[in-house]
């Protein structure tokens, strides 16, 4: 099997990314258009539900699945037992998942009058299941992955303008987006077979996942608590339009938190197998650079999307959804907390089996998050909802930090934040100016982008940030090679 340097997986997964940046960028304004913010509110609202029914069958595999298969990549009859046993386990609970689903649908009302919608946003559970995504993630088979799901997202494109046409298509929309999100784990099942032996193994032992599944299952929980919750709270006291709103600003965060944090993902198979393999001075250094490049790319994207809020809601969106413009520079801070927590959380605690540490930042912030959203919603509306999710994501940052106090300064050593904070503030006042010329929001976004990327960058040369030398360094020497 081969396993590609962490750099060439960073690329792909970045490629990854921003596909998962342009399906939306291509889709979100006409579909904003089409349905308007409550069709919009309706979709995202069944989403958030079928999300939390996935994560019961799921039972916090996605993460433990891409450790263990990590760990035991050389041993093809050791992998083959591992993820038999953990696709039997969700398989199980993916059938009580489907029965307590089926009954939600049924008795709650608000569910009830959207059925159709909700019975197909139930597919999501069965091809999360099916995908054993954390397989792929854990042998480090990022091509594939990004191959894949760039091609499920194009034929999700063209369903989307050739089937939602007016108001009433939601339900088609929610099926579009099923297609494209997870579709390709229809892919995943019938390509197992490359990997491990599809032919039962027996004598399964799955008590020895349980322990951990446990706790990566309770942070599941807990994140996916204050990552929906905020849509789930608001569609019952708000209604579907202030979903709406909420929903063009997360879709925004959401996108940036995933280039973020392209670099965690990739790591935690690497590391796993550093720690499997007692390659303590290669975790070390990894993690480093991880934290320094998380405060590098995160910090310029908050200062410039806070900004920028209004010309990016309309340039997703439309006009009609002005009150996603406040939600949005609200809930911006949480890229960088989030990045923070990625690389802390699931990237050094994670691997080093002190996952139970990250369960308690998380369930901190979920308690922290209900009542932020129980206080704020009925006054704020999305603007509250994005007030409790930036509260969260601090209070879980803040646990981890506390709980790791004693690593602290050595994995911060790398970091020169005031160098960081420097260029991206005069970046940002350098961007500013473009809002004057009166341009359309994708002329403005364009320009200012460029003027913000070379004033941010160009500093952190002439401030000589380490990091950034090395990454031009790198660059030049490899161009310099191929010629």
């Amino acid at each position: 099997m081969k396993i590609r340097s962490v750099k060439y997986n960073f690329i792909m997964n970045v490629i990854l990314t921003a596909s998962t940046f342009i399906f939306p960028l291509i889709t979100f304004p006409y579909i904003s258009r089409v349905l308007g913010p409550a069709g919009v509110g309706k979709v995202n609202a069944a989403t958030s539900v079928a999300q939390y029914f996935a994560m019961v069958a799921m039972l916090g595999v996605p993460t433990y699945g891409i450790r263990v298969c990590a760990q035991e990549r050389d041993d093809r009859q050791k992998l083959t037992r591992t993820v038999q046993e953990l696709l039997l386990m969700n398989l199980i609970l993916s059938v009580f998942a489907y029965t307590v689903y089926f009954l939600a649908v049924w008795k709650i009302p608000q569910f009830h009058e959207e059925a159709p919608l909700y019975w197909i946003m139930s597919s999501t559970i069965l091809f999360n299941v099916i995908g054993a995504e954390w397989m792929y993630r854990g042998l480090e088979q990022y091509s594939y992955i990004t191959m894949r799901s760039i091609l499920f997202k194009a034929i999700g494109i063209v369903l989307m303008f050739l089937f939602v046409k007016q108001q009433g298509d939601y339900v088609i929309y929610g099926a579009v987006s099923i297609v494209a999100g997870v579709g390709s784990n229809l892919l995943n099942f019938i390509n197992l077979r490359k990997y491990v032996d599809l032919r039962p193994v027996g004598g399964y032992q799955f008590r020895r996942h349980l322990k951990a599944i446990g706790i990566f299952f309770l942070m599941s929980v807990a994140t996916t608590i204050y990552t929906n919750l905020d849509t789930v709270m608001l569609k019952f006291m708000k209604g579907d339009t202030a979903v709406g709103y909420y929903s063009a600003a997360v879709k925004v965060k959401v996108l940036l938190v995933g280039f973020v944090t392209a670099l965690s993902a990739v790591l935690l198979p690497r590391v796993s197998y550093y720690i499997e393999n007692k390659m303590q001075k290669e975790f070390e250094n990894v993690s480093k650079k991880a934290l320094n490049f998380t405060v590098l790319i995160s910090l310029p994207v908050v200062v410039y999307f806070i900004i920028y809020a209004r010309e990016s809601i309309y340039l997703l969106s439309s006009a009609a959804f002005e009150g996603a413009i406040a939600p949005m520079q609200i809930i911006m801070p949480t890229v960088l907390l989030i990045g923070l927590t990625n690389v802390l959380g699931i990237q050094i605690l994670v691997p080093l089996g002190k996952e139970i540490l990250v369960f308690y930042s998380v369930l901190a912030g979920a308690i922290v998050d209900f009542v932020i959203n129980l206080i704020f919603i009925p006054s704020m509306g999305a603007s509250g909802a994005s007030l409790g999710t930036l509260v969260a994501e601090a209070v879980v940052l803040v646990v981890q930090l506390f709980m790791m106090r004693k690593q602290i300064r050595s994995l911060f050593s790398a970091i020169q934040p005031a160098k960081a904070v420097l260029s991206a503030a005069a970046a940002g006042a350098a961007c500013f100016q473009v809002k004057w010329l009166g341009w359309n929001s994708f002329l403005a976004l364009v320009l200012s982008v460029v003027i913000y990327g070379l004033v941010y960058v160009g500093l952190l040369l002439i401030l000589k940030e380490p990091l950034v030398g090395e990454i031009i360094r790198d660059v030049i020497s490899k161009r310099f090679h191929k010629k």
